[in-house]
């Protein structure tokens, strides 16, 4: 069953009335009879309806576990569903009309047992982990673009979003995904939860009953959801925008970070190749819950305080919050996205590194940093000779790369012997990076689909993918 459907309506617009069409959002009531005993009629978006159910009837404790349904049966066509529970449902209930869109419902306001120390059992995740996943969320969450009229909520384990739920209601969402889970088997204790909608009490006491470690949402939670949250032990983020979000309960919850930012360097990343073995840009194929890009470009932002992107097309990257710069020199090469780096960095150095290079690490980019010296370029050698795609380069090699390029020469250590030039063995890397993962690449679909699987991935939060 569709979830929404298109008119033609009237738009005002510059003093006139014209027709168009836009998709509205479809509401769907569904009749809920439990045990031969009509509990409630559930308002929603009329697609994966079992999820619904279940998921309702969990967040308001009548189940726990599949064992606890003898059967569940739903009946689109006549907006009714039937479902008969080995346990009984309480005699007495008192419906709460919950706040929100679409007003969901619950039998009790909830009140958590005593404060649970849930940090004590589950792992602080990153910042970076956080952003990532309402990232994937938005990315899915179509319908909500489309029309505005759709709310989204996704589950992520800090690697990878696991489940994703959209309704009208952002009740709804929450119910849906705890359905999900339970069909699934997914065990939802320590996992993230993230939310296009405004976190309030009841939905803080449904993540509480499904052993949620964060919550975060992009607008505000309400004051008796920071409470709950305190007393649930669950970190709660409010205002995740782009690059930033505000923490208003727990903050133990996350990493804090481990490094100050390197001074007088800036990040550059490198994203002007074709891609000719890979198929299709490199630097926007998905990967744990984001673009390649997006990870490369988290990793630089917590090492420098700017970050650069030499690309030649801006609009491909309009969401990634740093700045964009042109090649100068127009499609000469990963010289010319180096010299672009130098002439717009606001600090007199640069480090470079290419957008598909999974494995960086934070802890051999801030060792290679720190021999700048007097040296125009620090780079590394690696068993497969210099890596002038993770290096360290100075503004005065400015007029040194020009000279090469303005002769036609594009290899990026044809311009060395002009420059002051120090190379790392690789032994000065061994401790951080003994295999050399930092200088691999991602150039073709086999080696992309491995990286997925993760059959490659080091086990190393140092790193752009960790």
């Amino acid at each position: 069953m569709k979830s929404n459907d298109t008119r033609s309506i009237q738009r005002f617009e510059k003093g006139r009335l014209r027709s168009v069409s836009r998709a509205v959002v479809q509401e769907y009531p569904l009749r809920l009879t439990v045990n031969d005993r009509e509990l409630a009629t559930l308002v929603a978006s009329p697609h994966q309806l079992n999820f619904l159910v279940a998921g309702f009837l969990r967040n308001q404790g009548f189940l726990s576990s599949l064992a606890d349904i003898l059967t569940l049966g739903v009946c689109a066509d006549f907006g009714a569903a039937r479902v008969q529970l080995k346990g009984e449902i309480p005699e007495r209930l008192s419906p709460t009309l919950t706040s929100g869109c679409g007003t969901g419902i619950t039998f009790t306001l909830p009140h958590p047992p005593a404060p649970v120390p849930l940090k004590a059992h589950f792992p602080p995740v990153s910042p970076a982990a956080v952003l990532a996943l309402m990232q994937d969320l938005q990315r899915r969450a179509e319908q909500y673009r489309s029309h505005g009229g759709i709310h989204s909520a996704a589950v992520g384990d800090g690697r990878q979003l696991l489940l994703y739920a959209e309704d009208l209601g952002r009740h709804n969402t929450f119910d849906r995904i705890a359905g999900e889970a339970l069909f699934r088997g997914i065990d939802l204790a320590g996992k993230l939860l993230v939310t296009s909608g405004r976190i309030s009490t009841e939905m803080v006491g449904k993540a509480a009953r499904l052993g949620i470690a964060l919550i975060a949402s992009r607008t505000s939670p309400t004051d008796m959801a920071v409470r709950l949250c305190q007393e649930a032990g669950i970190t709660l983020i409010g205002y995740l925008r782009g690059e930033s979000f505000e923490v208003y309960a727990h903050p133990e919850g996350l990493l804090a970070p481990r490094h100050e930012r390197i001074p007088g360097v800036t990040g550059v990343i490198l994203a002007g190749g074709e891609s000719r073995r890979m198929g299709s840009d490199k630097s926007l194929l998905p990967l744990n819950g984001a673009r390649f890009i997006e990870h490369v470009h988290r990793l630089l932002d917590e090492l420098f305080d700017e970050v650069i992107l030499v690309t030649n097309s801006p609009s491909l990257y309009g969401d990634l919050p740093c700045r964009k710069v042109p090649d100068i020199y127009y499609r000469q090469g990963s010289l010319a996205g180096i010299h672009s780096g130098l002439c717009h960095a606001g600090n007199e150095r640069i480090f470079v590194v290419a957008c598909d290079m999974p494995f960086l690490s934070g802890a051999a980019i801030r060792r290679i940093c720190a021999e700048k010296g007097t040296a125009e370029v620090v780079i590394p050698r690696s068993a497969s000779g210099l890596e002038p795609l993770h290096a360290l380069y100075d503004k005065s090699c400015i007029p040194a790369i020009e000279e090469v390029l303005d002769s036609g020469e594009r290899r990026i250590v044809s311009f060395f012997p002009r420059s002051r030039v120090v190379e790392l063995p690789a032994t000065a890397l061994a401790d951080i990076d003994p295999e050399g993962l930092s200088y691999r690449n991602i150039n073709t679909p086999e080696e992309y689909f491995a990286l997925r699987d993760r059959s490659l991935l080091p086990e190393n939060p140092e790193t752009a993918f960790g």
